[in-house]
């Protein structure tokens, strides 16, 4: 089981990315499972469009410990299996500690040995990289963190602060750098800032996205771009980007 933890600024268009290479590592045959970590609950909400995914944390609320695996799980285009851990309730707790305890309690469930997942996607907000949600870096969670960024300054600023964080655990065993996805913006001196960002962390480019308003298209219909549109040219960018992430992971693009 391959376990890939995805950073990135808020509004980068992160989900929008991860939710499409689901789809796209699913049309290749692979058993994905794509977790939500950011406590707005909406990291899968274009593969399921339609249907209210009820939360990891919001059945804690409601119910403590009495609910099934099934209850914290949905099917979504393509069979990715979709999980949104959720947050706290506003004005109350802590987003991190949420993460940590959402991911606990899929561990205690049997999540993973029900579904098999040939990849599990971690969806993490990147803003703040506290200890809840640097969790997903964690031993036992992640082998790979990939970080989303544009060219954008406060992009390439969470971008580093993320790379930093996974620097600081290098030496704990938790998961590597894997690479930078490019999530072109098109701002001035973008492949300048984000190819110096990649030389200071000692990094790669695994993937560059073009802008696109396909992927606007595909939003307005609450769909990924695979299903809305896969004959796009943006959704065999998305392909091509699964290959790649896959490709840096060291595991056969084939499969």
């Amino acid at each position: 089981m391959l376990k890939i933890a995805v950073y990135g600024k808020g509004g980068i268009g992160k989900s929008t990315t991860i939710s499409n290479m689901a789809a796209a590592m699913s049309e290749m045959g692979l058993r994905v499972m794509q977790i939500g970590c950011d406590p707005k609950a909406d990291s899968t909400a274009a593969l399921h469009p339609g249907v209210k995914l009820t939360t990891v944390l919001d059945l804690v609320r409601q119910k403590k410990d009495a609910f099934t695996i099934g209850d914290m799980v949905c099917p979504g285009f393509g069979n990715v299996i979709c999980v949104e851990a959720g947050g706290p309730t506003p004005g109350q707790g802590c987003a991190g500690r949420g993460i940590i305890t959402a991911l606990e309690k899929l561990e205690s469930k049997g999540v993973y040995e029900k579904y098999q997942p040939d990849v599990v996607i971690y969806d993490v907000l990147g803003d703040v990289v506290c200890g809840g949600f640097s969790m997903p870096m964690r031993d036992g969670y992640a082998d790979q963190v990939f970080i989303v960024t544009s060219g954008e300054n406060m992009a390439i600023y969470a971008a580093a602060n993320i790379a930093l964080a996974v620097q600081h655990f290098r030496e704990r065993g938790y998961a590597q750098l894997g690479g930078i996805i490019l999530n072109r913006r098109n701002v001035r001196n973008e492949d300048e800032k984000v190819a110096e960002l990649c030389k200071d962390f000692d990094t790669q480019i695994v993937g560059t996205l073009p802008r696109s308003e396909v992927v606007q298209d595909a939003e307005e219909l609450g769909k990924t771009v695979l299903e809305a549109f896969p004959d796009s040219d943006m959704a065999h960018e998305y392909r091509q980007l699964a290959k790649q992430v896959l490709a840096a992971c060291g595991k056969d693009v084939q499969c």
